[in-house]
Parts: C-alpha cells; structure tokens; sequence
C-alpha cells in the first residue's frame, strides 16, 4: 500500500506542479495583459489631454479675435460719435450766430422806427412799433426754441455716448 500511496502522492505532486504552474503562466499573461491596457490607457488619455489642449487653443484664439473685431467697432463708434458731437457744436454755433446777427437786425429796426417816430403820427407809430415787437419776439422765440432742441439733441447724444461707454 505504500507504494500505491507514494505513486499516487507522485501523481498529486506532478498534477500539482502543473496546475501551478498553469496559474503562474495565466497571471504572468493576464499581468503582461493589464501592463499592455494600463500603457495603452495611458497613451488614450494622453491624446485626449493633447486634443483637448488643442481645442482650448483653438477656442481661446477664435475669442480673442472676437474681442479684437469688439474693440475695433468700439473705436469707430467712439470716432463716429466724436464727430457728430463736433458737428452738433458747430451746428449750435452757427445758429447762435445767426440768432445774434437776427437779434442785431430785429433791434435796428426798433431803433430806426424810434428815430422815425417823431415824424409820423402817434397811431401809426404805435401800430408799426408793435408789429415790429412782436416779429422781434417772434424770431427770438423761434431761435431759442432751435437752440434748445439742438442741446436737446446734443445731449442725448452724449447720454448715449456715456452708456456706450459704460458697457
């Protein structure tokens, strides 16, 4: 019986031996196979960090270019507006001026019909004095009211102008 057992304990001892060493080759084939995926993994993310990068430079330049065409219109809305401000001015000027040489004109007249007034009758004088007043009034109140819609408009424009700027 000896021998039986020892035959059979070579027998469990070979079968033994070769199961591990079955074992030993399975996990030194699934250890290569999990270093294989962990490098292949890491090369994987590798391309997505560098297309990701890529994709952030790409939206970053598409965005300054953006900002540049913004502050591009920016200077030429701010040009734009600097010029009507120089032409609303000129344009107030020249209405002030012309306003002054009406006035100028509007009080000659009334000065020449006092130094005629001693010739022609009271009544006459009167009517001719009045009528001249009231075109005076007429042109000053037609002058001031230009006057005060240019501001107006002039001012509004420079209202806009600073909310522009704010934003």
């Amino acid at each position: 019986m000896k021998k039986i057992n020892v035959v059979n304990l070579d027998k469990l001892l070979d079968n033994f031996s070769e199961i591990e060493k079955e074992y030993k080759d399975q996990i030194e084939k699934l250890t290569i196979e999990i270093q294989n995926k962990e490098e292949g993994h890491k090369l994987e993310i590798a391309q997505l960090n560098c297309n990701m990068r890529k994709k952030a430079e790409a939206k970053e330049m598409e965005y300054k270019e953006q900002i540049e065409k913004k502050e591009l219109e920016i200077l030429e809305l701010t040009r734009q507006l600097k010029t009507q401000d120089e032409e609303k001015q000129n344009e107030i000027i020249k209405l002030q001026i012309e306003f002054s040489a009406k006035l100028a004109r509007v009080q000659n007249k009334t000065t020449k019909s006092f130094s005629d007034a001693s010739v022609l009758p009271q009544s006459i004088y009167r009517r001719k004095l009045q009528h001249l007043q009231e075109e005076k009034n007429k042109e000053i109140e037609i002058l001031r009211n230009t006057i005060r819609d240019l501001e107006q408009r002039l001012n509004k424009g420079q209202d806009l102008h600073l909310k522009r700027r704010r934003f």
